[in-house]
């Protein structure tokens, strides 16, 4: 295990042995689950692989709320509870933005799965809440008047900068995966993946024969046939 793999296990064990009934909590699959959610459960259970930690996976229709911070994945292990391993924040950005932002993907995609446990009408006031609730953080951090053509751009970027850190390396630091390869991973191939309104986020990623290698990689090594969507 890397010294920052060892880190962040120390981090959310402390002075106890990593219990065989840790639990990674997250949002239903399927028709209810948003991009930037299951990104986020890949990255997480592909560092906890790579760390040799057992974990359970549990999906929840209210694992946002009962998460302590408000985000999933979260995972309980032993007495504690720990969300938010932190993402690649261009990416987040990104899916952020079509998510909510991109009307024909909200009318489409977005609303539909995150009102999709709730009945009606409380299925559309929730989703029209926290689209008001992300425009307003989108709007703060400079991303509000942002076109659909510069999120591609700035999400094109990001990839060239991955691709040419990564190289021709298995990963990105040495021989031996870290939490940054899980993080990619978990963004890539949940973009690759996921079907949109459109393929242009995901044909910026298949513009870099690498960062395709290094998701097949990751999927074959660690999640055999945990992974849905499967890349060709």
């Amino acid at each position: 295990m890397s010294l920052v793999a060892e880190a962040f296990v120390s981090q959310i064990a402390a002075t106890e042995p990593w219990p065989e009934n840790a639990t990674l909590y997250q949002q239903l699959r399927g028709e209810q689950i948003l991009l930037s959610d299951n990104a986020a459960s890949l990255a997480v259970q592909a560092f906890l692989q790579m760390c040799n930690l057992p974990i359970r996976v549990e999906c929840r229709a209210n694992a946002e709320y009962m998460s302590p911070s408000g985000k999933v994945p979260f995972i309980h292990v032993g007495n504690q509870v720990v969300s938010e391993l932190g993402p690649i924040v261009q990416f987040v950005k990104a899916k952020l933005y079509l998510q909510w932002c991109d009307e024909a993907t909200v009318g489409e995609i977005t609303h539909a799965r995150y009102g999709s446990p709730y009945p009606w009408p409380l299925n559309h006031i929730l989703a029209y809440q926290k689209q008001w609730e992300v425009k307003r953080k989108m709007k703060a951090i400079g991303w509000g008047n942002k076109t659909l053509d510069q999120v591609l751009e700035d999400v094109d970027q990001c990839c060239q900068a991955l691709s040419q850190r990564l190289g021709t390396q298995h990963y990105f630091f040495n021989k031996q995966p870290t939490e940054l390869d899980a993080l990619v991973f978990g963004h890539l191939y949940t973009i690759l993946t996921t079907q949109l309104t459109s393929d242009e986020l995901s044909e910026k990623v298949k513009n870099y024969s690498n960062l395709l290698a290094f998701c097949r990689r990751i999927e074959q090594c660690y999640f055999e046939d945990q992974c849905k969507g499967r890349l060709s």
